[in-house]
């Protein structure tokens, strides 16, 4: 009889679920995998749409039930002596599964993916019954937390039960998403035949950069396990259709004996790879993949017993934490290019909750899960048990996704240490014995450095292409994580927003060595709000339905501060929507043109920040949140403000903040005090400017020769003050850096008259504008913003163009899914036109307002 190959046969449709009870429900279709219960209530029209309205609160029933999911199927052709597997890439959490009525597996981990021989448990040619029973998960959790007394359970957001499950932990809830608690086959499941197959393969290489050449060294190697008993194997690395690199052996050594079926490696010795082509974040180069065949073969050689294909970059990266003039650097190194991680590169996506279908016709999402490993906000036990699953989870999902060139760092918790430092747990920083750590009132810390990072060190393909950080922020373990830290590490800088809620101008001096979550909240669209509040009485600020889909605690008074402060406040809901929005899109230019602007390295003092990563990227569910891009996919204003901002090459002002607020102590009053004079920002203008480059377009690293003009504008007659035409510098712009055009320089009135302008400044590159930024006195609200003299003109039928007569601030066009816009959200000065190219929508549907519009 021949090999037997291997196959796979995915079992992804013709599931049922029903609830048990007493009596049971009846089955009810299961379409199709992924799965969750939540998802196949609504499609059975058993459960109103928890987006919808406030019916979030009547879908808590589901967690408390157990469901069942049911599949009937044939048993696959296959040789006596062949292995069938059936394989659970996701089980949401607690599930004993039955094949033929016996109990075959049961799971405790979401994040492990399980693999079950079942040779003795098929039933011959007839029919098999797959039953998965999920149990309840709150219940399990609260149960392990009263087993375990020993471990002081302490969470943050929602409730103590989820501290010992390993469940995506924002089922319980979180600070942007719902309660939804659900169950299912979040990853797909499939039965696997086979006398030989593939298990883990290791690309294993070497990037050697040191000669300084434009062409680098790269070595290369596998390591291939093989379950099962073959001839030989056959390794092809390929780039481009043509093959760089072939292996080929026998099949290796025995590496584990006495199970069935026995595993076997395979491995080849490095070797070069000629005119190898380098992966590079986007922008800097090409995201080149090598394509990785592995196949192997019968003692024979005539049949290929299995196949696996992989793709794979090669790329040096490192995490540079030196001592420099600020203290200690914190910034990524990627082939020897100094890289500033920012939004256009990387940032924070919150989880998607389920597969839930859409409200309406929107894009829905399947579960996504972040790069760091799963824990946050908690303090996590340390049991033997729990240990173990973490191992193993860890494990396999480091070998799932360490060929990835574009996970740089693999990150071991978030914010764990601040609670280990808001509750004063054990963390001697001078114990260096791990063993000690687990007795310890903060064991997890035993998790964090020492589990995960010896994982990722064992599975790393070959030193320093995986770096491993213990936390997110964490600083030296020893400094303060709650009270930011601006020397060492990344930071989580919540006094914006949470904490002091300092203004959002006070954000350049509110930095780090490296921003990795800050944010402020925005409503989405009013087409999306639209979409989730059915009831049009509830279509204003601060009803009942809108703050219910806000989850921030006590965000309504940190909103309602921050808009009152800064602008005229607006109660109809457009309204009301587009100056949330504005003031999103001002903290976001504000911080990351002034954080961006901290990479330079004039003066040897170092780079003081090395990146920005906006929390957060999208929205789970309808709701309002953080998010710069919402349910729908659909873009606030604020993310094109970052855009602008981390453009290649981006040109930005400042000017010094006076706050008409709150006179600060000094030698004379020697307390805070509201005794302050509201024209300074008129009469004392005081302003910064220069350019951000990182290095991409400038060819062979060279300078770029520039002209940056600078523009003084009335904001009452939209006239230029002071200069009959602009003031132009030539300038020469560095590479990966910053260059300074102006420092604390002071408008001059000479006698005349003061009043509130707009600084406008512009980059021209080969007499082609690139880029553009403006700075308005502060605040807004003081500012008469009527009768602007706006004109939009459509010279294309995708194409729209905005010029005004007085300087305009806040322009948005009101978006909706499917309208794609080259631009949103900016200001328009006299003299200067926006032009903004329109997908998705007849360009004369298009919506608009802008600050001031109904003053």
């Amino acid at each position: 009889m021949p090999p037997q190959p291997h196959t796979t046969h995915p079992l992804t449709t013709n599931w049922q679920f029903h609830r048990l009870g007493n009596p049971p429900t009846k089955w009810h279709p299961v379409p199709h995998l992924p799965s969750d219960i939540h998802t196949e209530l609504i499609n059975s029209s058993l459960l109103s749409h928890p987006f919808l309205d406030l019916n979030e609160l009547a879908t808590s029933w589901v967690a408390d039930q157990t469901w069942i999911y049911r599949l009937t199927f044939p048993t696959p052709a296959h040789n006596p002596d062949a292995v069938i597997d059936l394989v659970f890439e996701g089980l949401v959490t607690f599930a004993t599964i039955t094949l033929n009525g016996r109990v075959i597996k049961q799971t405790d981990n979401m994040f492990v993916c399980w693999r079950v021989n079942i040779n003795d448990f098929v039933a011959g040619e007839e029919e098999n019954i797959l039953e998965i029973t999920f149990d309840n998960a709150r219940e399990r959790g609260l149960r392990l937390v009263k087993d375990h007394p020993e471990h002081e359970f302490i969470v943050h957001q929602t409730e103590v039960s989820r501290g010992p499950v390993r469940k995506a932990q924002y089922h319980w809830g979180w600070d942007w998403g719902p309660t939804l608690m659900t169950y299912g086959l979040w990853r797909p499941v499939r039965i696997e035949v086979y006398e030989s197959r593939i298990g883990e393969v290791a690309v294993k290489y070497n990037v050697d950069l040191s000669e300084g050449g434009e062409e680098p060294e790269v070595e290369i190697g596998l390591w291939v396990e093989i379950v099962g008993r073959a001839g030989w194997a056959e390794v092809e690395v390929g780039f481009e259709g043509r093959t760089m690199v072939a292996f080929t052996g026998e099949q290796g050594k025995l590496i584990k004996n006495g199970e069935h079926p026995e595993t076997w490696e395979y491995s080849a010795s490095m070797v070069r790879l000629e005119g190898a082509k380098l992966w590079w974040p986007r922008g800097y180069g090409g995201q080149n993949l090598y394509d990785v065949r592995v196949r192997i073969f019968d003692a024979e050689g005539g049949t290929v017993l299995a196949e696996h294909n992989q793709r794979v970059g090669f790329r040096k990266a490192e995490l540079v934490q030196e001592r420099d003039g600020y203290g200690q650097s914190f910034y990524f190194r990627v082939n020897d290019i100094d890289v500033f991680a920012l939004a256009r590169t990387g940032s924070l996506p919150t989880p998607s909750c389920h597969k839930l279908p859409p409200i309406g016709t929107g894009i829905g999402y399947r579960m996504r899960l972040r790069t760091d490993f799963m824990f946050a906000c908690a303090s996590y036990p340390t049991y033997l048990e729990f240990l173990k699953s973490i191992e193993m989870e860890t494990r396999q999902n480091v070998t799932r996704l360490r060929s990835h060139p574009s996970i740089v760092l693999w990150c071991g918790s978030n914010e764990d240490y601040q609670i280990q430092e808001r509750y004063q747990l054990d963390n001697n920083r001078s114990d260096n014995d791990p063993e000690s750590w687990l007795k310890s009132s903060f064991p997890a810390r035993y998790i964090y450095e020492e589990l995960l990072p010896r994982i990722v060190r064992e599975e790393s393909p070959c030193p320093n292409t995986l770096l491993y950080h213990p936390c997110s922020p964490f600083g030296t373990g020893a400094s303060t994580t709650l009270e930011v830290d601006p020397t060492v590490g990344d930071i989580h800088q919540w006094n914006f927003w949470h904490g002091e809620a300092k203004p959002f101008q006070c954000l350049p001096e509110m930095g780090g060595r490296f921003v990795s979550e800050f944010g402020m909240e925005a409503y989405p669209h009013f087409e999306t709000v639209q979409r989730f509040v059915t009831d049009p009485k509830e279509l204003y600020p601060g009803s009942k339905t809108l703050d219910f889909h806000n989850k921030a605690i006590g965000y309504e008074r940190r909103l309602m501060a921050y808009l009152g402060e800064n602008y005229r406040l607006v109660y109809d809901i457009k309204g009301f929507i587009h100056l949330t929005q504005i003031l999103q899109a001002d903290s976001m230019a504000t911080a990351y043109k002034s954080w961006r602007r901290a990479w330079q390295t004039q003066g040897g003092k170092g780079r003081n920040c090395g990146g920005v990563l906006v929390w957060q990227l999208n929205d789970c569910w309808p709701t309002i949140s953080w998010a710069v891009v919402d349910y729908y996919g659909i873009k606030k204003p604020a993310w094109y403000a970052m855009k602008r901002a981390l453009a290649p090459i981006a040109v930005g002002v400042s000017r010094a903040f006076w706050d008409w607020t709150m006179r600060p102590a000094d030698n004379l009053w020697k307390r805070h005090t509201g005794h302050v004079d509201p024209t300074l920002s008129t009469k004392k203008v005081v302003y910064d400017v220069w350019v951000s480059s990182d290095g991409t377009t400038h060819p062979n690293k060279e300078n770029i020769e520039a002209t940056v003009r600078t523009r003084f504008i009335s904001v009452a007659t939209g006239k230029d003050i002071l200069f009959d035409i602009p003031e132009s510098k030539t300038v020469s712009i560095k590479p990966n850096g910053v260059t300074d055009i102006s420092l604390s320089s002071e408008l001059n009135w000479g006698g005349k008259q003061e009043e509130p302008i707009v600084i406008y400044v512009s980059l021209w590159i080969n007499n082609e504008k690139v880029s553009s930024d403006c700075s308005w006195p502060d605040p807004i609200k003081y500012l008469d913003l009527s009768e602007r003299g706006l004109r939009l003109e459509y010279p294309a039928e995708n194409e729209v163009t905005i010029r005004t007569t007085k300087p305009v601030k806040g322009f948005v066009f009101s978006e909706k899914e499917g309208v794609k816009l080259r631009d949103n959200g900016f200001d328009v000065v006299p003299g200067e036109i926006v032009t903004v190219q329109v997908e998705g929508i007849k360009v004369r549907e298009l919506e608009w307002t802008f600050v001031g519009q109904g003053q």
